[in-house]
């Protein structure tokens, strides 16, 4: 029988043996991840995992500030900017519920951490980041600031991880909790050149950050996550936006912020988007930040910074304090809006290719047509760049020949619009020299501040300033300086009278080679008017007769020191206005007669600040006595007849609403101006440029319209005159001053000088026919010519 062999058992191991086993293995990993964790923010801190900001650049972040442009009533007319878009705000310019949102959705712990949220991190930890990360607003700053680029490689991305919560935890240090989150919303970028809560605000809504609803705020604190994707524009991702939106507002109501009430009703609601593009060719007051782009650059030439280098206009942050009046500007070009498309179909229907076959020009021959297009082909802009690219002409040429895929600028049912088609270049040109432009400015006559710029109809598409750049026939305009000469050398009163007939001025007297004789427009010649009446209804050989008793010589004399600079010949025409002179120049100069003789420099800017509010500039009147306050009254007494019974007395009366022309073109008729207003049309031969100059004692402003090309232009002088074609851009900007009371605009009288001797008043001596038998007869006589 076998023997049994006997098996020896082995030891069990005890539970709690295996269990101390684990915590030990436990700790050990727990532990060196602690040392691990403390040991890399030790070499961050250090800079041993790269270059750390020190305190001095944590102190003053590196952002790109954009200049901005301040209005007289400190609103944001536009910036300068290539990248960054960027205007910072103080928190206290931050609403509540903007705050409040930003800490519900991104950060709840916010005030209760020290840059870093270690529940939080260890809460995206265990659940492997699937619950949301950690990034606290300070460690999401550190990012914005001083991560140029996130690694997609994992281990780089944890070490600026790391990185971020070291910088984090200093700016802790550096900041309070408020100008931490201050600072966030003016770092990011909320897409569509709205960089920084400032830029958003405008851009999105129109307003300033300050004024944001509580659903406006949710939708830009949504935009946080990814201001890419959640685009709140129409072609790109409004849903979207929306449904982020709604998560902001979802974790408001979740940590108590608002009310369930306020939740649904807000998440039912649209975005309510009031896109205001922010860029060079868009906006308010393009054509005038334009200018101020030039001034600057003038400006920046001639005054360097205390170190010896240049500010750069773009990037440092500098406030321009300008004198342009927000509201004023927007009703000065409102005003453009309303009549140019009214004035511009009227232009078109009349030159359609059936009724004008070298359409949109006139009086020219097919081949003067092309040698003016040649000329413009050879200024344009696509010339320029193809012949810096080295093309022959001939191939720049050929260009202009090829049907191009583009868009250009149209009016749409009144509204100024863009069109994709397909033209040649040379079309184009054609086309755009169909279009009537405006230019009109606006300015205190007594600080020469310069309230409204609108230098033409739509930057994007005509870039070109009819306000100071462009120089124009004046026409009658002119003849109020030759009317202040006569006053001045010849102490005549607006009451003496004067013949209608035909004057010849011979050849050689001034300066004229030829014998030259003024006609009426009218073709009347015979009796006699006031000076005031041959003003008020621009008789032309009245002023020439004043011409022919002061010669050219005089009234250049005056010209020159009511500011206006421009090149005019010293011959008789110039009475009637055929100098080519700028809206900028003739708003100044007519200034000098609501100014009582005294001439003010225009201004535009009144000062300029750096980033920290220290003033860089500050600008210094530059003023001149030209007119004794005697002469400059009776010019405008004189211009006031204009407006009572002459050219421009259709802002004033009612009559005329159901007339074809005014039904057609006299946008906004009637204006019921009844107050006192000085003013002057002027238009030029063939009507080519219509003008019209209008003065209240506390403002001045000028309206030029014209087509780039004097060839092009109305053929009836009833469509084609100043009184049609400027004025009512005139009537219906100051109609909207006046509706505005707090712009103070002046309704009163112009003040008499005390002691004045020229008799102004002749009321008393209606019915003077310059035959010796009527009062004015005896108190002045006819003037002797």
């Amino acid at each position: 029988m076998a023997k049994k062999t006997a098996t020896k058992k082995k030891p069990v191991k005890k539970p709690t043996q295996d269990f101390s086993k684990y915590v030990r293995r436990f700790w050990i990993i727990f532990a060196g991840g602690v040392i691990a964790f403390f040991g890399m923010f030790l070499l961050a801190s250090w800079g041993l995992l790269g270059e750390m900001p020190d305190h001095t650049i944590l102190e003053n972040p590196k952002t790109f500030l954009a200049t901005e442009v301040i209005s007289s009533d400190n609103k944001t007319l536009g910036k300068f900017y290539l990248e960054d878009n960027r205007t910072p705000v103080d928190f206290e310019e931050l609403p509540k519920d903007l705050v409040d949102a930003l800490v519900a959705t991104e950060d709840i712990r916010y005030f209760d951490h020290s840059g870093i949220d270690f529940r939080g991190t260890l809460r995206a930890i265990a659940k492997l980041g699937k619950g949301g990360g950690a990034s606290t607003i300070s460690q999401q700053l550190a990012k914005q600031l001083f991560t140029k680029q996130v690694s997609s490689n994992r281990f780089m991305r944890v070490v600026q991880k790391v990185k971020e919560w070291v910088i984090a935890i200093r700016l802790e240090r550096q900041y309070t909790k408020e100008e931490i989150i201050a600072m966030y919303f003016n770092i990011y970028d909320f897409g569509n050149n709205a960089d920084g809560i400032r830029s958003a605000s405008r851009i999105y809504f129109g307003k300033e950050p300050k004024e944001l609803t509580l659903k406006e705020s949710a939708m830009l604190v949504g935009m946080f996550k990814n201001s890419s994707l959640y685009n709140p524009r129409p072609h790109r991702n409004p849903e979207g936006t929306k449904n982020r939106r709604d998560v902001v507002l979802a974790q408001m109501y979740k940590y108590e912020y608002i009310s369930e009430q306020k939740k649904d009703s807000l998440q039912a609601t649209e975005l309510g988007l009031n896109y205001s593009p922010e860029s060079h060719r868009e906006g308010t007051a393009t054509y005038f930040r334009a200018y101020l782009d030039e001034f600057m650059k003038d400006w920046i030439k001639e005054n360097p910074k205390p170190d010896g280098s240049k500010y750069n206009l773009y990037n440092d942050g500098l406030k321009i304090y300008t004198t342009i009046d927000s509201r004023m500007q927007r009703y000065a070009e409102d005003a453009v809006a309303r009549h140019m498309p009214r004035l511009q179909a009227v232009f078109d229907s009349q030159n359609t290719p059936k009724q004008n076959k070298t359409a949109p020009f006139l009086e020219l021959s097919e081949k003067e047509i092309e040698d003016l297009l040649n000329r413009s082909m050879s200024r344009s802009e696509r010339w320029r760049i193809m012949k810096a690219a080295g093309k022959s002409e001939k191939e720049i040429r050929d260009s202009f020949e090829k049907p191009t895929q583009m868009t250009v600028f149209k009016w749409v049912n009144g509204k100024a619009s863009e069109v994709d088609t397909v033209l040649k270049p040379i079309d184009s040109m054609r086309y755009y020299k169909s279009f009537l432009q405006p230019g009109m400015m606006s300015m205190d006559p007594q600080t020469g501040h310069v309230k409204a710029w609108v230098g033409g109809m739509n930057f994007r598409h005509f870039q070109y300033d009819h306000v100071k750049k462009g120089k124009r026939q004046v026409g009658s305009t002119f003849k109020p300086f030759v009317y202040a000469t006569a006053i001045d050398q010849l102490h005549l009163s607006p009451c003496d009278t004067i013949p209608q007939q035909q004057i010849t001025i011979e050849a050689n007297k001034y300066g004229n080679p030829l014998p030259w004789t003024a006609k009426n427009s009218n073709g009347r010649y015979d009796g006699f008017l006031t000076l005031k009446d041959a003003l008020a209804n621009s008789v032309n050989t009245a002023t020439a007769r004043l011409m022919d008793k002061v010669g050219p010589e005089p009234v250049i004399d005056m010209v020159k020191n009511l500011g206006i600079d421009s090149d005019i010949p010293a011959v008789p025409a110039i009475a009637l206005g055929t100098p080519d002179i700028s809206v900028y120049e003739m708003v100044a100069a007519y200034a000098t007669f609501a100014n009582k003789g005294v001439y003010n420099k225009p201004v535009m800017v009144t000062r300029i600040e750096d980033k920290n509010g220290t003033v860089l500039y500050q600008f210094t009147p530059e003023t001149k006595d030209v007119l004794s306050a005697e002469v400059a009254y009776t010019t405008i007494n004189l211009m006031e007849g204009v407006t009572k019974s002459g050219s421009g007395k259709r802002l004033w009366h009612t009559w005329a609403v159901n007339a074809p022309v005014y039904k057609e073109i006299i946008t906004g008729y009637p204006y019921e101006l009844t107050n006192p207003i000085a003013g002057k049309t002027g238009t030029t031969q063939n009507q080519s440029d219509g003008w019209f100059m209008g003065m209240v004692p506390n403002l001045v402003t000028g309206v030029w319209v014209g087509a780039e090309d004097r060839a092009a232009h109305f053929r009836s002088l009833g469509y084609g005159q100043g009184a049609s074609m400027a004025l009512p851009i005139w009537g219906l900007y100051m109609k909207a001053c006046y509706a505005d009371e707090e712009l103070g605009i002046s309704k009163e009288e112009f003040e008499k000088p005390a002691n004045l001797s020229i008799e102004v008043d002749c009321s008393k001596w209606e019915g003077n026919d310059g035959d010796g038998n009527d009062p004015v007869d005896e108190l002045d006589g006819v003037i002797d010519f």
